[in-house]
C-alpha cells in the first residue's frame, strides 16, 4: 500500500516537473499551440479541460501529458497499482483546477490543505490563464519559482536566437 502512494506520489512529481519544464514553459516561449488552445481570452475552458473533438486542443493535452505517460511507463514495475492511481489522480486534477469557470469556489479547509502540500488550486490555475507568466506547476507550486527562472532564460534563448539568426542573414 504505501509502495503504491509512493509511486503514485512520485509519477506526479516527475510528471509535473517534466511537464512544466519539457513542455509548458517551452510552449509558451517558442510555440503558440498551447497559447492558442488553453490561454486564449476567446476559449471556454470548461469545453478545454472537459471534453472537446477539437484536435489541436487534443494535441496540447497529449503532449501535456506525454511526460507522465514516460514517467508512468518507467515505474510501471514497481507498482502496477500505484502508477494507475497517479495518473487517474492527475487527470482528476486537469479536471478540477478547470471548474472555477463554472463559479465553483475552493472551500477553505481545501485551500488550506493544498497549500500546505504544495497542490495548485483551481484559483491559483486561473490565475495562470489570466496571466500566463504566473503561477506555474500544472500539479504542484513549488515549481513556481524554478519554473519563472527556467521562463527568463528560454525567453533569452529566444532573443539570442533571433538576434544570431538575422546576423547570419544580414551577412
Amino acid at each position: 500500500m504505501l509502495e503504491a502512494i509512493a509511486i503514485a506520489w512520485f509519477l506526479l512529481f516527475f510528471g509535473d516537473f517534466l511537464s512544466t519544464f519539457c513542455y509548458h514553459i517551452p510552449e509558451h516561449v517558442f510555440g503558440s499551440l498551447h497559447l492558442r488552445t488553453h490561454h486564449s481570452w476567446k476559449k471556454d475552458f470548461r469545453h478545454y479541460a472537459i471534453l472537446t473533438f477539437n484536435l489541436q486542443v487534443l494535441l496540447d493535452g497529449i503532449l501535456g501529458a506525454l511526460p507522465y505517460l514516460l514517467v508512468a511507463v518507467f515505474l510501471w514495475p514497481f507498482s502496477h497499482v500505484g502508477v494507475i492511481c497517479g495518473l487517474f489522480l492527475g487527470q482528476f486534477h486537469v479536471w478540477w483546477r478547470h471548474v472555477l469557470v463554472l463559479d465553483w469556489r475552493t472551500p477553505k479547509l481545501v485551500s488550506f490543505l493544498c497549500q500546505i502540500l504544495f497542490i495548485t488550486t483551481p484559483e491559483r490555475h486561473w490565475l495562470h490563464h489570466q496571466k500566463t507568466n504566473l503561477a506555474y506547476g500544472d500539479i504542484f507550486t513549488f515549481f513556481e519559482q524554478p519554473a519563472k527562472t527556467w521562463l527568463r532564460w528560454l525567453r533569452l534563448l529566444r532573443l539570442y536566437l533571433r538576434h544570431s539568426v538575422s546576423g547570419v542573414q544580414a551577412d
